[in-house]
């Protein structure tokens, strides 16, 4: 076996996880908006901790939507995530709901919608996507396998294969990697799972079963060595979770929602947001971009930044970074991406179909590498393909 250069870690968390309810209630409301309004502007945060939600920020829409069509929502959401008992001390049942979301401010709003003319940015600022050829999503291994062990977890709960599991959870991957970038094998798993009051006492058998039916299910085995750590609820019991173990908000789990810190990132959340904000549209642009780029040939590694301005319509940069990997090309990467992508957030919009898209299923199983998903999608390999020189 080769020498372990370098080891990489990357953690995801379950749709329990207090920070993940958040998100997935903002982006709840945020489908509510758009199935009614596509052209809706939405920018929802979400707090939440002991028996009590809040969800603030501003909407302007057409959509007839009331204070009690949230609150609907927001319960809806909570138990759908499975909180639905008065025992967890959060539940979609009893919890307090309280709703401030009021208009989006007029200055913001002039530099986006502009009648018969191409919308500016929602906002300033720098954004990134990234894929790699390590995984046949095009994603990092670590992040792809921490996702992949937290969304099995989830299947497990919810099929009832583990009754005893309640929602909140997190993972977590060390990969060992050699000197040109492979991935050797497996440096460290950690799992924490909340679980209910039957299992505080036996530990043991909480741990066999994820080793059977999560483990063995989700980890490629050839890459476990008798030198590969297991942590798994290392602290021991973990009865006492989800939002009343700690509290939740919106945008906090901006590393697990991109690339498990494998890729730069900068800084805008995505739960919450309509389409117009590059925060959100951009990063998806970025995928698509860097996705098909690597899904061509072009390179086995790309990183791709974009920045803009608030009100301006063209992106202030276009960056690609290949890390060396780059084919030789007939024009420069800035030069393709320009000529194939559309960059400004209308051109986003039309290409990736962002008005028609469910967001909530980004903040439940992962915004990249999961299939179905427009940024997701290769259909621009053919015409990247015809700028390689052989």
């Amino acid at each position: 076996m080769s020498e372990v250069y370098k080891t990489f870690t990357s953690e995801s968390v379950t749709q329990g996880h207090p920070d993940k309810v958040a998100d997935i209630i903002s982006d709840a409301i945020l489908d509510a908006y758009m199935e009614q309004d596509p052209h809706a502007h939405v920018a929802c945060e979400t707090c939440v901790t002991t028996d009590f939600c809040m969800v603030f920020g501003e909407v302007t829409s057409t959509a007839n939507i009331t204070r009690a069509d949230i609150e609907r929502i927001v319960r809806d959401t909570i138990i759908e995530i499975g909180y639905d008992n008065p025992e967890l001390k959060f539940d979609g049942h009893n919890c307090e709901v309280v709703s401030l979301l009021h208009a989006q401010s007029p200055d913001i709003k002039q530099g986006v919608d502009r009648e018969g003319e191409e919308s500016g940015a929602g906002d300033q600022g720098m954004m990134f996507g990234f894929a790699t050829n390590e995984t046949d999503s095009l994603m990092p291994f670590p992040i792809d396998l921490a996702r992949k062990l937290t969304n099995k977890l989830t299947q497990l709960r919810e099929s009832g294969e583990i009754p005893y599991l309640r929602p909140d959870g997190k993972s977590q991957v060390s990969v060992n990697y050699d000197k040109d970038g492979n991935v050797l094998s497996l440096d460290a798993i950690v799992l924490s799972t909340q679980h209910d009051e039957t299992m505080s006492h036996n530990q043991e058998q909480l741990k066999a079963d994820i080793r059977e039916k999560l483990f063995k299910a989700v980890i490629p085995q050839e890459l476990m060595t008798e030198n590969t750590k297991e942590h798994i609820n290392p602290t021991g019991v973990f009865e006492i979770g989800g939002p009343h173990g700690d509290a939740g908000l919106t945008g906090r789990k901006i590393i697990v929602d991109t690339y498990g810190g494998y890729a730069r990132h900068g800084g805008g959340a995505f739960s919450g947001k309509d389409c117009t904000k590059v925060d959100r549209s951009a990063c998806y642009m970025a995928r698509y971009i860097a996705k098909n780029i690597v899904a061509s040939g072009l390179a086995e590694k790309c990183e791709i930044q974009l920045s803009y301005a608030i009100g301006v319509a063209e992106p202030t940069s276009v960056m690609v970074d290949t890390f060396g990997t780059g084919a030789k090309t007939s024009k420069s990467f800035d030069e393709i991406v320009r000529e194939n992508f559309k960059l400004t957030p209308d051109g986003i919009i039309e290409t990736l179909n962002l008005r028609s898209t469910q967001y909530k299923q980004t903040a439940k199983y992962g915004h990249f590498g999961i299939e179905g998903l427009p940024w997701e999608k290769t259909d621009k390999v053919e015409a990247l393909r015809k700028y390689i020189v052989e």
